[in-house]
């Protein structure tokens, strides 16, 4: 598919998400732009990355208004009317489904194709690194949540419980996505810059929390 084919994509899928936040479509550009730099160093199918990341998140905003329960599996049927309306590859159309249906973190979730790990990869990164701690610290403040209380245990995160604090959140969730766990060896090379500065911002918050620093 032509760039054009993408700039229109990118245009027909804009209501389907929120206009500020963790996951406005500035999270999916992001997500976007990983995928196809560590496509790069692989041999995949760069329609099926460019589509599966592009439309990994088209249903994310419907599961934050409780008009779903798994936005990955949402995102998967609503990316396959999409693609069939704007006539993209039928051959690949699966392919992209499998890749939005698998890439959520939480579900722990078997990608099949290298193109999904790959989506997996470029989504987690995004879950790592500066902008994250803002994505974080942001999100906390929609939710009401303090950024940090030192009475408040940590509890283990699944896909439908929510973190009592901000920091909280890094420990039960964030600093669990270790550069051993991505798949392809670029992504790994990424995340160990990026989770070495959550972690050393996390452990600096604390110091300085407790009058340390």
């Amino acid at each position: 598919m032509d760039d054009k084919f993408y700039e229109d994509l990118k245009e027909k899928i804009q209501s389907y998400f929120e206009k500020t936040g963790s996951h406005s479509f500035e999270h999916t550009e992001r997500v976007c732009n990983l995928a196809i730099y560590i496509a790069k160093f692989e041999d995949v199918d760069m329609d099926i990355i460019k589509a599966s990341a592009l439309l990994h998140d088209v249903a994310r905003l419907k599961q934050d208004k409780g008009e779903c329960n798994c936005h990955a599996e949402e995102g998967g049927e609503i990316a396959e009317k999409i693609l069939k309306e704007m006539s993209f590859i039928k051959d690949k159309i699966n392919s992209v489904c499998h890749a939005i249906k698998v890439h959520r973190y939480s579900k722990n979730l078997k990608a099949e194709t290298k193109e999904a790990e790959i989506i997996q990869d470029a989504d987690r990164l995004d879950a790592l690194g500066a902008i994250t701690i803002a994505r974080v610290f942001d999100y906390g403040v929609k939710k009401n949540r303090p950024m940090y209380n030192p009475n408040l245990k940590l509890k283990e995160y699944n896909h439908n419980s929510e973190s009592e604090s901000s920091i909280n959140h890094f420990y039960e969730k964030i600093l669990k996505i270790k550069p051993e766990t991505f798949k392809t060896k670029k992504a790994q090379e990424i995340a160990k810059g990026r989770y070495k500065f959550v972690e050393e911002f996390v452990e600096r918050f604390i110091k300085e929390w407790n009058g340390e620093l």
